[in-house]
């Protein structure tokens, strides 16, 4: 028998879908040799801003994987089984970066690891490794741990920052490729640069570690208030300035005009002081305390 459902239990359901639109991408530098690679950096004229690159990202992939199967087809009479062996993870992760005009920092910043991985030299020196116009030139891959990062995440959150997020951290990532980036005369568009980034693997954070405070705690839903979120009482919230501001106007709202603003006023002494002509400050405080549980 098909299940029967109410509108509004079909509504909580359906009606809150995660978008695309908002998440946010965290590119660290190689550890095991981080003050030469930032001396790299500035040698090649990288003027590095971690939290720049991070907001220049425009469009990212969350990661997928799937199970390598072995076939078998003897052990029972018409039965294919497939038995898993190993994970297969995505082989690379694309993202998509605005360019800025005034150091071209995505560009210069993925170029300038890949020379790194490259081992290439900077300029020629006596004695060292020649310069990239020689047409001597080498160069010697580096020891994978000396240009993996570890500092690679995606998450994924909602609007209104809302405990519901998803975290993903990438082991051993590194930059293979950059695509071309075509110029014109024809009309003027932005400028993007789309990195290909390869990993070992990626882990999704348990979500008990992303719900968590930073103070430890619980942290309640975005309409709660402040004071129980702090456990003071006495502490207003923003939601509480809201109501008193909302009930000091010249005109007292209806009770219609409180719940549309978001605030549960239906109760029957809440109506009945709204009736009352109570003053706006006295019934701010009132929806204060009755929020708070005080009352």
């Amino acid at each position: 028998m098909p299940t029967k459902r109410s509108v509004s239990n079909i509504k909580s359901k359906l009606l809150n879908p995660a978008l695309t639109s908002h998440f946010e991408v965290e590119i660290a530098i190689p550890g095991f040799k981080d003050t030469q690679f930032r001396n790299y950096l500035k040698d090649n004229g990288v003027n590095y801003d971690q939290e720049k690159l991070n907001l220049m990202c425009s469009e990212a992939s969350l990661p997928g994987s799937s199970f390598a199967t072995h076939e078998i087809t003897n052990d029972f009479s018409g039965v294919t089984e497939r038995h898993a062996y190993r994970r297969v993870y995505d082989d690379r992760i694309d993202l998509t970066f605005y360019v800025d005009a005034e150091n071209y920092l995505p560009i210069r910043f993925f170029e300038t690891w890949m020379k790194w991985i490259a081992n290439e030299s900077i300029k020629e020196k006596e004695g060292g490794p020649k310069g990239t116009k020689q047409p001597e030139y080498f160069y010697r891959m580096r020891y994978p741990k000396e240009y993996r990062t570890e500092g690679l995440k995606i998450t994924k959150f909602e609007r209104g920052y809302t405990n519901s997020i998803l975290r993903y951290e990438f082991v051993g990532a590194y930059p293979i490729s950059i695509t071309s980036m075509p110029v014109s005369y024809d009309a003027s568009s932005l400028l993007k640069c789309s990195v290909s980034l390869t990993y070992t693997r990626f882990i999704l954070l348990p979500a008990v570690n992303d719900t968590e405070g930073k103070d430890g705690r619980e942290p309640t839903p975005a309409n709660q208030p402040a004071a129980l979120q702090s456990g003071d009482p006495s502490v207003p919230s923003e939601a509480d300035k809201r109501i008193l501001e909302l009930m000091s106007g010249p005109n007292a709202p209806t009770t219609a005009e409180l719940i549309a603003a978001g605030f549960e006023v239906a109760s029957a002494p809440q109506t009945q002081a709204i009736n009352a002509g109570l003053s706006g400050a006295d019934l701010g405080r009132q929806l204060t305390r009755r929020r708070q549980g005080l009352e």
